[in-house]
């Protein structure tokens, strides 16, 4: 039964990946979408090597401008993806516990990968919003509420020496509050080893002391930043985590892509590298890989995904980094003013991925009218409007699935944060427990 279920795991999310363009083994963000890792060194499936894969994958997928409907019907025809996703459903049925739930979860996640791509492509009716919000998130959709957030971002601004009176003032004194903070793009990896350094050694204090002896030599950090150019990402965590020392134990390698061009100060640099990196997505993903390597977790563990409930806990998890990290609870507890202000501010851009998801599928409203009401309502940047309301937020799985994920997991994670000690909720959220998602991770954390 195992490996027909690894199997069914594999060919389901890889033959998804392939599907909508992706590809897993490519290095670089810029060439994958759904699968996230393949690090199990196990041989790829035929829903990679199959040459009707390489085709399909280079001509896009269903997220070409113009499908090559030729290559998708010869992959489909050798690949039968549809009915992985049906055996993962019908694996996880068998199986008990918090594992049971986290394999029917995913495979509900990819029935509706599955019907986005049939709608994309004219052989399927269109997928109701609500049940992409519910699927890769567990909860209904429902529109952000920023008010909060700005009104502590104006109070410290003003105490910063910013302050502002009306909306437009408001946006004027965050401009002028990042035009002072800029990191200097040139000096971008020199930065980042330092801020990694940083917070490395926080989170050796105040994360990994709550962890299994067994992770203690698990490097949290082990990755390089990438300039690179004209990226249509801001930035793009790659883990790889395919090298191997001579005894066989993994590296735990990671790449980050950053956009060259991007403006960003010292204060959200820092969320961004805890967001990305330590303790956020490289550390996650370093665990689990150790916690697979080890046999602990099961093969689900080692093709992680985009657009599903593991996901939202994932981008949960990241962005309470900072908080992990100083070993605080609340914005408010964080030391540094100006490093409040940048997290206010993160947190408000993921708040308007969520609004911009939100008003143009459920509300329908025109892309330029949400990417006008963004930077309004939640100080972001003109060109963060931009691609939410546009080439993100218009994507069928990036607009209806993954876009909601953000605001969905911080909160989550945010109020675990508030209600369990460290001892208790760092073991389970971070895979030492079992994997869990953003529906079963409650569930963990009650007393046995």
């Amino acid at each position: 039964m195992t490996a027909r279920f690894e199997d069914h795991v594999a060919t389901a999310i890889l033959g998804m990946d392939a599907l909508w363009g992706g590809d897993v083994m490519n290095p670089s963000g810029l060439g994958r979408f759904i699968a996230d890792s393949w690090f199990s060194d196990e041989p790829l499936p035929a829903a990679y090597t199959h040459p009707s894969a390489a085709a399909l994958r280079q001509s896009g997928g269903v997220s070409a401008p113009v499908p090559d409907r030729a290559a998708l019907d010869a992959y489909l025809a050798a690949v039968d993806v549809r009915g992985a996703i049906a055996a993962l459903a019908a694996d996880a049925q068998g199986m008990a516990g918090l594992r049971g739930r986290y394999v029917a979860g995913l495979a509900l996640c990819f029935e509706v990968m599955w019907d986005l791509a049939m709608e994309m492509l004219g052989r399927g009716e269109p997928v109701p919003y609500a049940r992409c919000v519910e699927a890769s998130t567990g909860l209904p959709p429902s529109p952000s509420e920023p008010g909060e957030k700005r009104r502590r971002v104006r109070d410290l601004l003003a105490q910063a020496g910013f302050p502002s009176a009306s909306d437009a003032e408001l946006r004027a004194a965050v401009a002028a509050w990042r035009a002072q903070r800029r990191v200097p793009m040139a000096s971008v990896r020199s930065v980042g080893a330092a801020t990694i350094a940083r917070y490395a050694a926080l989170a050796e204090r105040h994360l990994r002391s709550h962890l299994p002896a067994e992770l203690r030599d698990v490097p949290m950090d082990n990755i390089e930043f990438l300039p690179i150019q004209d990226a249509w990402f801001s930035g793009s965590m790659n883990y790889l985590g395919r090298a191997r020392r001579p005894d066989g134990r993994p590296e735990y390698e990671a790449t980050y892509e950053i956009n060259a061009s991007l403006e960003i100060t010292v204060p959200e640099f820092e969320q961004l590298v805890t967001h990305e990196v330590v303790p956020g997505h490289v550390t996650t993903f370093a665990f689990l890989q150790d916690r697979f390597w080890r046999g602990h977790v099961g093969f689900e563990a080692s093709v992680l995904t985009m657009n599903t409930r593991a996901a939202t806990l994932f981008e949960g998890i990241a962005n309470n980094a900072i908080l992990i990290a100083h070993g605080v609870s609340d914005v408010e507890q964080v030391p540094d003013p100006d490093l409040r202000i940048g997290l206010l501010l993160a947190l408000l851009q993921d708040d308007a991925k969520n609004q911009a998801s939100y008003l143009l599928w459920q509300e329908g409203r025109p892309e330029a009218e949400v990417a006008a009401l963004l930077p309004r309502e939640f100080l972001v940047s003109e060109e963060r409007a931009g691609k939410f309301a546009g080439a993100w937020g218009r994507h069928p799985l990036m607009g209806r699935m993954y876009l909601p994920c953000y605001r969905a997991g911080t909160d989550l994670v945010a109020r675990l944060l508030r209600t369990h000690a460290p001892e208790r909720l760092f073991p389970v959220l971070y895979g030492c427990r079992g994997l869990v998602d953003a529906t079963t991770i409650e569930e963990a954390l009650r007393p046995a």
